[in-house]
């Protein structure tokens, strides 16, 4: 495990995750999100910041006319980026769906661009999960980014070079970049063939990090582990 550590971890600040990302010149036009689930109002106590590991995300996807900015290179080519931040509650009924009058302006959408560089999914998670922490989306994407820079990076494309990765490897190397975070903080979403799609990072209704409960942490800590480099 030390020479793992000693190979991956060489932070970096969240922002480094966009290589060369360009903030749009001229203004975003969101769509509107379409409801794809119940309405469901309970209170909020705690948080999931989703983050999408994207050369995986777009390891089919170079060509897509849909994903164009954050897969095809001409905006930027991107490691982890924001899926979206989660208000979870109780008992695993997680709010979403709430009423919402007002979509986020088109600065703040387009200053979040390079940490959710995708315009309909800025829309739809501020729709569904948005709207559920506050009324104001521009809040919204203002608390996303505080946690999102907050957030210190080992060097993935290092830690994939690893023989015999696993979850609880690369779970632990976050852990020991981030000071107040614990490998138990962090789950991870992998694909049918264990290639790393998404990191879940739990938070407390405090916003400090907090151990996952089952359905976030994913699977177990000796769950053998790839990441496709794909930069």
């Amino acid at each position: 495990m030390a020479g793992l550590l000693a190979l991956a971890l060489w932070p970096q600040q969240a922002m480094a995750q966009a290589y060369q990302c360009r903030i749009p010149q001229g203004p975003i036009t969101l769509p509107i999100a379409q409801r794809d689930g119940p309405v469901r109002q309970t209170r909020v106590t705690g948080y999931t910041l989703a983050l999408t590991w994207s050369p995986e995300f777009c390891r089919f996807r170079q060509d897509s006319a849909r994903h164009a900015r954050m897969c095809s290179g001409r905006e930027g080519r991107f490691a982890f980026t924001v899926h979206g931040l989660w208000p979870e509650g109780a008992g695993g009924q997680w709010p979403q769906w709430c009423p919402a009058r007002r979509q986020p302006s088109p600065q703040a959408a387009a200053g979040a661009m390079c940490m959710m560089p995708d315009a309909a999914l800025i829309a739809h998670e501020w729709a569904r999960h948005g709207s559920c922490m506050t009324s104001d989306p521009d809040t919204y994407l203002r608390v996303t980014g505080i946690l999102w820079r907050s957030l210190r990076w080992p060097d993935f494309d290092r830690l994939s070079r690893h023989r015999g990765l696993t979850a609880g490897d690369v779970r632990q190397v976050f852990a020991d970049a981030n000071p107040h975070w614990e490998a138990e903080d962090v789950g991870l979403v992998l694909s049918n063939h264990g290639w790393l799609t998404e990191m879940r990072l739990c938070y407390g209704a405090d916003f400090m990090p907090t151990a996952c409960d089952a359905r976030r942490f994913g699977p177990p800590d000796d769950t053998r582990v790839s990441i496709w480099r794909g930069l």
